[in-house]
């Protein structure tokens, strides 16, 4: 997941490779997203993350992300597992900020969440984060959204920018047609048939 994650020295330039059946491009609110970067940290544990053409992954402004645990982990764990994340990071981090949506009728969950980093330089890295948790059988897939600012100017219009541009964000993730999983040799497919409607916990 984004989450000011550091990657390591030329991690970001590898070829990526499609591992869910879903090699893009996705387009979300207007704009194509293509596949920038992938990985497999486990056996269950899929991981891609997808880029306007004229980003990258060490620098992006705005990303999508898909990821897949192919069971052993459901949405609410999947779910509490970052709000556990983001709690431990509140005595290190001043804009700590999250918010849990579920729908109960599809067992979804929709959290969104700022973080923020600052340099040796005091410059601040802000990112904001809206995961929506999908089941699929005894699993989890995640697809998400996150949009990032760059140094303190940059960061304070972010921020700002970023009280009005949340709530229309959060509804258009919320109503987004999950894409199909494939998985090599997997009959199983991962997606909604239809938005679904959220309600507040």
């Amino acid at each position: 997941m984004a989450a000011l994650a550091a990657l390591p020295a030329g991690l970001a330039a590898q070829e990526a490779v499609d591992r869910l059946g879903l090699p893009g491009p996705l387009a979300f609110d207007g704009t194509e997203y293509r596949l920038a970067w992938s990985a497999q940290p486990n056996p269950t544990y899929y991981k891609q993350e997808y880029l306007p053409a004229d980003e990258t992954v060490t620098d992006y402004t705005r990303m999508v992300l898909v990821e897949l645990i192919a069971g052993g982990l459901d949405v609410a764990g999947a779910a509490k597992a970052q709000v556990d994340t983001l709690n431990q990071r509140k005595g290190k981090d001043p804009l700590v900020q999250m918010a849990l949506i579920r729908n109960a009728p599809t067992g979804e969950i929709l959290l969104d969440f700022l973080i923020s980093q600052k340099n040796p330089w005091g410059e601040f890295t802000v990112e904001w984060n809206a995961y929506r948790y999908v089941p699929r059988g005894d699993g989890v897939m995640l697809f998400a959204i996150s949009r990032r600012a760059y140094g303190n100017a940059a960061a304070k219009a972010f921020l700002a920018r970023l009280k009005t541009e949340r709530p229309a964000d959060i509804a258009k993730l919320a109503r987004y047609e999950i894409p199909r999983l494939r998985l090599q040799g997997d009959s199983q497919q991962a997606g909604s048939p239809s938005p679904p409607s959220y309600g507040r916990k």
